[in-house]
C-alpha cells in the first residue's frame, strides 16, 4: 500500500514519475484500461519474457505482486484523484518529494517481505545474467527502453522521471537498515 501510494503521489505532482509508471499512464491515455490493469498486463507480459530470456519457468508468484500493485495503484487513483491536485510549483514539490519519500520506504520494506519481486526487476536480473552488465547499468538500460516507449505512448515523464531515476535507490537505501531493524523487532515478538 505504501509503494504504491507514493506512485501515485508522484503521479499527481504533475512533475514526472518512474519511467515504467509513465509507461503504464501512457497505455492507459492512449490505448484505456486502467493503470493498475496496465501493471498486471505489463507484470504477465515481462515475467513471461523473463523466463524467456533465461529459460526457466515463470516466477507465477510475480503475478501476484502485480496483482496486488495494480489493485493498490488504481485504489489510491480513485481515493487522491481531487484531493491532492497541487497547483504550485511548491505543492508539486511537496507532493513529489512526499511521493518519493514513501515510496522509497515502501519498497525497503516491500523487499523485506522477501515474497515473489515485481517483474521489473526480474527483468533486470534477467538482462544482467545475460549481459555481464552491473545491476546499474543494466537498470539505465531498462530505464532508457522505457522512457522512449512511455514517450511514445504519452506518458508523463517531466524533470521527476529523472529525479526517481537517480534518487529512488538512494531513498531505498535509506530506509532499508530501518525497516530491516523493524523486521527483526518484530520477529523478536
Amino acid at each position: 500500500m505504501m509503494f504504491t501510494f507514493g506512485i501515485v503521489l508522484t503521479l499527481q505532482s504533475g512533475l514526472g514519475i518512474s519511467p515504467f509508471d509513465a509507461l503504464l499512464v501512457g497505455l492507459h491515455r492512449t490505448i484505456g484500461l486502467t493503470i493498475g490493469s496496465w501493471e498486471v498486463i505489463l507484470g504477465a507480459l515481462m515475467l513471461l519474457l523473463n523466463a524467456l530470456l533465461l529459460q526457466r519457468h515463470p516466477a507465477y508468484l510475480g503475478l501476484l505482486t502485480a496483482l496486488m500493485i495494480g489493485v493498490c495503484i488504481d485504489l489510491w487513483v480513485v481515493i487522491l484523484d481531487g484531493w491532492v491536485q497541487p497547483e504550485t510549483l511548491a505543492g508539486q514539490l511537496i507532493c513529489f518529494t512526499l511521493g518519493l519519500i514513501v515510496n522509497g520506504f515502501g519498497i525497503a520494506t516491500y523487499l523485506q517481505a522477501n515474497f515473489a519481486p515485481v517483474s521489473f526487476d526480474g527483468t533486470m536480473l534477467a538482462v544482467t545474467e545475460l549481459t555481464g552488465f552491473n545491476v546499474s547499468i543494466s537498470r539505465a538500460f531498462i530505464f532508457i527502453v522505457l522512457v522512449i516507449l512511455a514517450f511514445i505512448f504519452n506518458g508523463p515523464i517531466g524533470i521527476g522521471t529523472l529525479l526517481i531515476t537517480f534518487l529512488s535507490g538512494v531513498t531505498i537505501n535509506f530506509f532499508h537498515p530501518y525497516v530491516e531493524k523493524m523486521k527483526r523487532l518484530i520477529e523478536l515478538g
